[in-house]
């Protein structure tokens, strides 16, 4: 387990839903990654890098709902600017993505 954390600290953390609405390949990323445009709804239209390519297809991805974290600081992943973290559970080296099990508003937030 990591430090214990005070609640205060866990609201900090901007959690939202959103839509993958575009896939691209990312060659240029050290690790087999995706791009992902991702819709938060009146939050906007955010990018970011995600390591799911053993996983997921860009056909699976499109359309899909994940969770997010919005207020880390925009990241450079080679000529890429991540706006955005998406959570996904780590098994191994597989990233399982963390969704909502029915349709929820983009950017609502995640408690």
């Amino acid at each position: 387990m990591k430090e214990t954390i005070t609640f205060e600290d866990f609201t900090k953390v901007d959690l939202r839903i959103g839509t993958i609405i575009e896939v691209n390949d990312f060659p240029e990323a050290r690790n087999p990654a995706y791009q992902l445009t991702i819709d938060f709804g009146d939050l906007g239209i955010k990018k970011s890098s995600a390591q799911i390519t053993t996983l997921y297809t860009k056909e699976m991805l499109l359309d899909k709902q994940i969770i997010a974290v919005l207020n880390f600081p925009r990241k450079q992943i080679a000529k890429f600017m991540s706006e955005c973290l998406v959570l996904g559970a780590v098994k191994e080296k597989d990233v399982y993505l963390l969704h909502p099990d029915t349709h929820v508003k983009n950017g609502t937030s995640v408690n």
